[in-house]
């Protein structure tokens, strides 16, 4: 791995994680490429200020569960390659219910160039720390749709609260939301705002693999 970037659970102690990408879990509905590790990597700023939100998050009775971190440009690039691909209907009820796969793009959940190959974007939740569940959001991780919006119509008091705590644990630690999904979050200052990066998320990803190409900014909003 390049030096600025660490597993997050060795320098962020009590998160927990699921690195949705690395499984049959996510919106492919196969593990993606570059993740090669059930981990969760970032760049040492990210991790620093993860602690703080960890601390404040803590204070309120909640832990925080990560999805996504870092996310090699290869993986969105399959991306890309999986949108073209014919509909298997195997994910969509559960994560685009109301879109076409190649609307994901045009609607910015997804994009060709995301903040998280930059290395400080996180997907994350609340769980309560008594007893472990998840706090309720109103909608999973990408979920491609107008009910992951921040300030969605047709939530529960309770799923507003939720979010609304969520961005405030995360902007008082120093991240911006993204509107579009309320699990997106990136660091305001990051240390790499113009690469993306491509090397795979694995235990020895530097020794084996090389740290692989950096990507120039693109112009135009990037998303998910």
């Amino acid at each position: 791995m390049r030096e600025d970037f660490v597993f997050v659970d060795e320098l962020v102690p009590g998160v927990r994680w699921d690195a949705k990408y690395a499984t049959w879990d996510n919106f492919t509905g196969a593990p993606v490429d570059g993740y090669l590790v059930n981990r969760i990597v970032g760049t040492r700023a990210l991790c620093a200020a993860l602690e703080r939100a960890r601390d404040e998050a803590s204070s309120l009775g909640f832990g925080l569960l990560l999805w996504d971190g870092y996310r090699p440009q290869r993986a969105v690039d399959s991306f890309v390659r999986w949108s073209t691909q014919p509909e298997d209907g195997r994910t969509k009820s559960r994560h685009y219910p109301n879109i076409d796969r190649a609307e994901m793009f045009a609607k910015g959940y997804v994009n060709a160039r995301s903040a998280h190959s930059r290395g400080s974007t996180v997907d994350l939740t609340l769980f309560h720390l008594e007893s472990g569940e998840l706090v309720p959001m109103g909608g999973d991780h990408d979920l491609m749709d107008p009910v992951s919006h921040f300030d969605a119509t047709g939530l529960s008091p309770e799923e507003t609260r939720s979010r609304q705590q969520l961005r405030s644990v995360m902007e008082d630690s120093g991240f911006q939301a993204y509107e579009c999904e309320w699990w997106h979050y990136t660091l305001t200052d990051e240390p790499h705002p113009d690469r993306y990066f491509d090397f795979p998320i694995a235990l020895d990803s530097g020794q084996r693999h090389g740290f692989g190409r950096d990507m120039p900014v693109s112009e135009g909003a990037v998303g998910s």
